[in-house]
């Protein structure tokens, strides 16, 4: 199965559970719902950004497959178009390694500083390409946590956006759920349909 049809989703329909799990599945038993003339709004949210997933089920399922198929998944953005004014990291990195020194996998690419950053790369030991590897490095260490917990709560979000948004107690709840206040979000949100509260923990990390 392609990573896209393996995609992670959640159906709701109204404000319960339809179906749970790989998009293809999901989107199958939401096709099945419609043609079988339920009426209740069906929404279906990527378990990951807590976003709606667009789907177009016209057609045989083979058909919607393909579509599935050929729609590539959620992801990281792409490389940003270099600029023409970059000023390269360090030519070192461009230039054939001597006899003996292990090759690492360095790729050449350009950044764009300011001249006093540049005169502080300029001044730290192993040039500024080791230097800028190891902030990349601390930086991927230090940092995991923290953008785990804005990815769970912008995904938390984006769903309390879409389903809870006239439910009681939603402003409290949004305020909680920035505020990291997991135990809040929760005691907010309590009286919640419980498929919907369910969710929203569980994107939120509370689950």
């Amino acid at each position: 199965m392609s990573d896209s049809l393996a995609q992670p989703v959640t159906a709701f329909q109204a404000q319960r559970v339809l179906a749970t799990g790989p998009l293809l599945e999901v989107a199958l038993a939401v096709k099945r719902a419609t043609e079988g003339g339920e009426r209740q709004p069906l929404l279906v949210f990527d378990d990951a950004s807590g976003r709606v997933v667009d789907l177009d089920l016209r057609g045989t399922p083979d058909e919607v497959r393909q579509r599935l198929a050929a729609t590539p998944p959620p992801g990281p953005g792409r490389y940003r178009q270099r600029q023409p004014d970059a000023a390269p990291v360090e030519a070192e990195d461009r230039t054939p390694r001597g006899r003996g020194r292990p090759k690492l996998g360095v790729v050449a690419r350009e950044v764009t500083l300011l001249p006093r950053q540049w005169d502080w790369l300029a001044e730290q030991p192993g040039g500024a390409s080791a230097v800028l590897r190891r902030l990349v490095d601390d930086a991927r260490r230090n940092g995991t946590d923290a953008q785990r917990q804005r990815a769970a709560q912008e995904a938390a979000y984006q769903f309390m956006l879409a389903m809870g948004g006239d439910l009681p107690g939603y402003e409290e709840a949004t305020r909680a759920l920035f505020a990291a206040d997991l135990a809040r979000l929760q005691q907010c949100i309590q009286d919640w349909p419980g498929d919907i509260r369910d969710y929203a923990l569980r994107l939120a990390g509370a689950l």
